[in-house]
C-alpha cells in the first residue's frame, strides 16, 4: 500500500466515525451558533483526537481493552457528565427568557474548554471509536506507514470540527429567533440524557 493510500485510508476511517450526531458534535455546533470561543474549542477537539488516534495506533487501545474496570469507570463518569449537561440544556429550554439574551449569558473561555474536554475525554465512545477501532486499523499498517495513517485520520477530525464550528454561522439567521434555541436545547438535552442512560445500561447489563 502506498503512502497516499494509507493517508486516504486514515482520513476515510476517521471521517466515517466522527461525522455523526453525538455529544461532542452537538456542543461544538452550539458554540459555533453562539460564535463563542469557536477557534479554541475546535483546536482542543481536533488536537485531542489526533493524540488519541496516535495513542491508539501506538497500542493504548489494546491496553484499555484489557482493563474492563477502567472501561466501566470511564463509562460511568461519562454518564454523570452527560446527565449534568443534559439537565442544564433542558433547564435553558424551560426558561425562554434566558434564551432571548443568549449573548448575555456567555461562558468564559476556561469553562468552554473544560466542557469541550469533558465531552472529549469523558465519553467512552471516543475511546471505543478513536482509540480502539481507528487505533487497531492504523496499527495493522506497517510501522513506516502508521504516522501517515495518523496524519490522515487527524486531518479528517480537524476538517470536520472546523466545518462544524465555523460553518454553523450559516445557520445564524435561523437561530436569531429564541424559539430555535429552545428547540435546539430540547433536542440536545434529550440526546444527552439518552446517551447517559445508554451508557449506564451498557455498564450494568
Amino acid at each position: 500500500m502506498s503512502y497516499l493510500s494509507t493517508f486516504l485510508n486514515g482520513f476515510a476511517v476517521s471521517a466515517a466515525l466522527i461525522i455523526a450526531i453525538g455529544a461532542q458534535n452537538a456542543f461544538v455546533l452550539r458554540q459555533g451558533l453562539r460564535r463563542e470561543h469557536v477557534g479554541p474549542i475546535v483546536a482542543l477537539c481536533a488536537s485531542a483526537d489526533a493524540i488519541l488516534i496516535g495513542a491508539g495506533v501506538a497500542g493504548l487501545g489494546a491496553l484499555i481493552g484489557a482493563a474492563p474496570v477502567l472501561t466501566t469507570a470511564l463509562t460511568l463518569g461519562g454518564a454523570v457528565f452527560l446527565t449534568w449537561y443534559g439537565v442544564t440544556a433542558l433547564a435553558r429550554f424551560a426558561r425562554p427568557g434566558v434564551l432571548a439574551i443568549e449573548r448575555a449569558g456567555a461562558v468564559s473561555l476556561p469553562s468552554a474548554l473544560a466542557s469541550a474536554a469533558g465531552f472529549t475525554l469523558l465519553n467512552p465512545h471516543v475511546y471505543l471509536d478513536t482509540v480502539l477501532l481507528v487505533g487497531a486499523i492504523g496499527a495493522s499498517h506497517p510501522p513506516t506507514h502508521q504516522p501517515i495513517f495518523v496524519a490522515g485520520a487527524a486531518l479528517a477530525s480537524a476538517s470536520w470540527f472546523t466545518a462544524l464550528g465555523f460553518g454553523a454561522r450559516a445557520l445564524a439567521p435561523l437561530f436569531a429567533k429564541p424559539i430555535a434555541w429552545r428547540v435546539l436545547d430540547l433536542l440536545v438535552g434529550a440526546m444527552m440524557l439518552s446517551l447517559a442512560a445508554a451508557l449506564v445500561w451498557g455498564a450494568v447489563d
